[in-house]
């Protein structure tokens, strides 16, 4: 009954509190945080422990793989640097910058990198939620990022908390080895996942399949790569991340249209659920505080929470200059930004749920059986740490994204002319050819170059005429298809812009009544009998 009712009180939340942002213009993760907070100061909730187990086995691949899939694999590679020190450098400075705080006000150095490294990372779905409205070079970024912190943090959780329990002694080879291992596997896994069911997906007869193997996936990838002891966030953003690039390809337009709407609707729940749970943490983790006061404790999560914006603010107007002087090549200078528009990637630094469940799963006692001291006090600060971030920094963040000024995203905008010139012209060089094999009258066929031109409507006509212009427009769509594949393929078109145009294309497929199979080309189109 109380799983029932947290999830009637979860759902109502979410309803309410988006439809109140909605009218009042305020931050939507902060009334959910708020509005948890009052839930958890309920008595039917007053006994609530958040079990990191439905985080990370449940929110979390499902949040990271729709994360992956939306993102672009070309800003990705083209930024593989940034992602690759802020996801594993940045990390590790900001659990070296909390443990020396926490250190320097009473807590043991075992403990307070166990808190380093539950904070270190930032949240996917945090981010997500209020960082929309950047350039998507930025955006891709942080998203990114936020996918790939997640798993060195876990690791570097994995290695402080065997310290504190006294199962294995740090050594430094012992880290590295770890750290190679769990990306390594990740990675391996990951790939391994996404093509295996490439051939899968491309024999699956309904849409409906489609989207259930949509839904299975990131588990798919996320259970052997926990199972083998390796990074279970990389295997499901590397199989989103491939996925994705193959997606266009073996996916139908119904299919992908149902599963776009259902990872729509459900990453939008998961990430709402998650601020709630969060907030209805927060009371009960103050009821837990037992070693230490509940002032200190306070004390302590403002001074944590300094320092990690301080080392995130460090870091950004650090970091990038120095690798500018190494790296002085002519195309490196022309993706530099400059010292304002930094401010908004050191400001979307918000931790979340994941930070939360990170700190629950810290084990209560030692390997001898003795009680872990302050680890109340570690969910204590985290789940401050969290309410502060997301309640500071992220109804701050679009002001600060306006202030920046970015320059409007010409290329993109230049790619999405490119990408449908190129789709007309295709189809326009192919419809004379098929409106021949699906045996189209002249009249009809002149009729449709100019509906591609300007799009005016065809003229309506028997079943059967109907029918083979249906068929034709299918076939054109599916010559439009495998060339906004290849302008992607080819490095002349982005992701992002390949799925704005592609959702247009799926539309109009789907309106049609079939969604063609990617792996059908036009050529293999039976002619009419």
């Amino acid at each position: 009954m109380e799983s029932l009712e947290l999830i009637v009180v979860v759902s109502v939340g979410v309803l309410a509190m988006g439809w109140l942002s909605r009218r009042t213009g305020v931050s939507e993760p902060l009334l959910l945080l708020g509005a948890g907070c009052l839930v958890g100061l309920t008595p039917a909730f007053d006994s609530f422990a958040l079990s990191p187990d439905v985080v990370l086995f449940l929110f979390l691949p499902a949040l990271l793989y729709w994360e992956a899939l939306t993102s672009s694999v070309r800003e990705i590679r083209n930024n593989l640097r940034s992602i690759a020190l802020q996801s594993t450098g940045l990390v590790l400075a900001t659990a070296v910058a909390v443990a020396a705080v926490a250190h320097a006000l009473g807590y043991g150095w075992p403990i307070a990198f166990v808190l380093g490294a539950v904070l270190a990372p930032t949240d996917a779905a945090a981010v997500a939620a209020v960082a929309k409205a950047m350039p998507r070079r930025i955006l891709t970024v942080l998203r990114t990022e936020s996918l790939l912190n997640d798993g060195t943090a876990l690791v570097l959780l994995a290695v402080t908390v065997e310290v504190v329990t006294d199962e294995h002694p740090f050594t430094w080879s012992g880290t590295a080895v770890a750290f190679v291992e769990s990306y390594a596997g990740g990675i391996l896994i990951g790939v391994a996942v996404a093509l295996l069911l490439v051939p899968v997906r491309r024999r699956l007869p309904e849409p409906l399949l489609h989207s259930v193997l949509s839904v299975a996936t990131p588990f798919l990838a996320y259970l052997p790569a926990e199972l083998l002891h390796v990074s279970g966030v990389l295997a499901v953003v590397v199989c989103g991340l491939v996925t994705a690039w193959f997606g266009p390809r073996v996916i139908g337009s119904e299919a992908r249209v149902q599963a776009i709407a259902f990872w729509e609707v459900a990453s939008h729940l998961l990430n709402s659920a998650l601020f709630i749970l969060v907030g209805i943490q927060l009371p009960a983790a103050v009821r837990a505080l037992t070693s230490v006061s509940l002032l200190r404790a306070t004390v302590a999560a403002l001074a944590v929470t300094v320092a990690v914006f301080g080392t995130r603010l460090l870091w950004f107007y650090s970091v990038p200059y120095l690798v500018r002087l190494l790296d002085r090549r002519p195309q490196q200078r022309d993706r530099r930004i400059t010292a304002p528009q930094r401010l908004p990637l050191a400001w979307a630094g918000m931790r979340g749920a994941i930070s939360l469940a990170a700190a629950l799963t810290v084990p209560t006692v030692t390997a001898e059986g003795q009680a872990v001291g302050q680890r109340d006090a570690v969910v204590f600060i985290t789940t401050v740490v969290i309410v502060l971030t997301l309640a500071l920094l992220g109804p701050t963040l679009p002001t600060v994204v306006r202030r920046a000024r970015f320059p409007e995203d010409e290329d993109k905008t230049a790619e999405l002319a490119l990408a449908r010139d190129r789709l007309s012209r295709a189809a326009l060089h192919a419809l004379p050819e098929l409106a021949r094999r699906f045996r189209v009258p002249e009249a009809d066929t002149v009729r449709m170059t100019r509906d591609i031109e300007d799009s005016t409507a065809p003229a309506p006509g028997t079943a059967r005429h109907q029918e083979n212009l249906r068929r034709l427009r299918l076939a054109l769509l599916q010559v439009k298809r495998d060339t906004l594949t290849d302008l992607r393929d080819t490095g002349r078109i982005d992701d992002i812009v390949l799925r704005a145009v592609q959702e247009v294309l799926d539309v109009e497929e789907v309106r049609l009544g079939r969604g063609v199979r990617p792996s059908a080309s036009a050529a293999s189109s039976e002619d009419t009998p």
